[in-house]
């Protein structure tokens, strides 16, 4: 009997939407979305901020906080990146505010630009459209506009490759091209190893999906692969519509790990996948090695996925699309379509027929 995983006509059936290509293409997006951005030219008065503020929600602030840790070991000029309603107080004359939305209709995002549009912080707009849009247009703000067919956590590259771009214009970063260089060769060999014409006896993606079907992740990070854990459990909860989490070291050495044992009920459901790389701090590479062993002491089921690249950029990027493609392989595993997420669309709606408060 056909592994369903190896299967051509499962693809067909669960996955009409074609989120199976979407992700095929994300080191092609990441290489587009970067010429693209290079042409975006950020004004000269914004060259000279002292940090850079993301506002955004889901896809966006995860490029956010991907440039936040790239920016943590390398500026001195912060990155902050603000989820909800609200902007930090440190916003100035001296703060680069950016807007991200691929709708531009995201509410929380509007509601925070809209505190900051007639303040003194520079202001830039990374959007499809919306009223975001409109915004940027209405205040002759700044934007990057791009078109995208898909998911909004499957734009990534066009979420992340323009901040990128922004953050080294405006001394954030430096010198980008060579590491986003690397980062898509890797991806392209990457994805030659985990699609999905490769069969399971040769695909590490399919086989780990296969060990996580009935279990719940928890997925483990440190150091800049941190938030890369935090994109595998999302795309967990929205492609494979499973419960996830994810912890970082060494800070779960500090709690996490004393729970492992209990509730006893638990311990055949779990599975930890620990994202790891060789250039790790020595001792956080020794904290790896601990936790394994205390999971294994508790009965806990684990996968070490070791991300590939010399920089951080290419590590981060190559473990994102190896979690795009487990997250995407355990939903096939469990008959759901992975492109739709129904319970935000009626969430939104909700929300959207709610009054404002006054």
């Amino acid at each position: 009997m056909t592994d369903p995983l190896d299967d051509p006509s499962v693809y067909e059936s669960l996955d009409p939407e074609g989120l199976l290509g979407r992700i095929r293409e994300l080191p092609h997006q990441c290489r587009e979305a970067w010429e693209r951005a290079r042409t975006f030219k950020v004004p000269p008065p914004y060259w000279k901020v002292e940090r850079l503020v993301l506002l955004g929600m889901g896809g966006s602030a995860i490029a956010g906080d991907l440039l936040r840790s790239l920016a943590a070991r390398r500026s001195r000029k912060a990155v902050f990146v603000c989820r909800g309603y609200e902007v930090p107080s440190l916003v100035d004359e001296n703060t680069l505010v950016v807007a991200a939305s691929y709708s531009g209709e995201t509410e929380e995002t509007l509601a925070a630009f809209s505190q900051v549009l007639r303040g003194p912080a520079k202001k830039l707009v990374i959007t499809t459209g919306g009223r975001l849009a409109g915004l940027a247009r209405e205040y002759e703000i700044p934007a990057f506009f791009f078109d995208y067919q898909g998911e909004p956590r499957s734009a990534l590259g066009y979420s992340l490759m323009p901040l990128l771009s922004i953050a080294e214009q405006v001394g954030v970063l430096q010198e980008m091209e060579a590491e986003v260089a690397e980062a898509v060769a890797l991806m392209g060999e990457l994805t030659q190893q985990l699609d999905s014409r490769v069969v399971v006896e040769q695909n590490p993606a399919k086989q780990l999906a296969e060990r996580l079907q009935t279990k719940v992740p928890i997925v483990y990070g440190a150091e800049n692969l941190a938030e890369v854990a935090h994109r595998w459990k999302t795309q967990f909860n929205e492609n494979s519509k499973v419960w996830a989490f994810y912890e970082e070291l060494p800070e779960a050495n500090h709690n996490a790990i004393v729970g492992y044992p209990l509730p006893r009920e638990a311990i055949d459901r779990l599975h930890v996948v620990l994202l790891y790389h060789p250039m790790l701090h020595p001792r956080i590479i020794l904290r790896y090695d601990a936790t394994k062993d205390a999971l294994a002491d508790a009965g806990v089921g684990y996968d070490v996925v070791e991300v590939k690249g010399s920089g951080p950029l290419s590590q981060m990027l190559t473990g994102i699309l190896y979690g795009d493609f487990v997250s995407y392989y355990l939903a096939i595993l469990n008959a759901v379509s992975p492109s739709p997420v129904a319970v935000i669309s009626e969430l939104k709606r909700r929300l959207a027929e709610a009054p404002w408060p006054q």
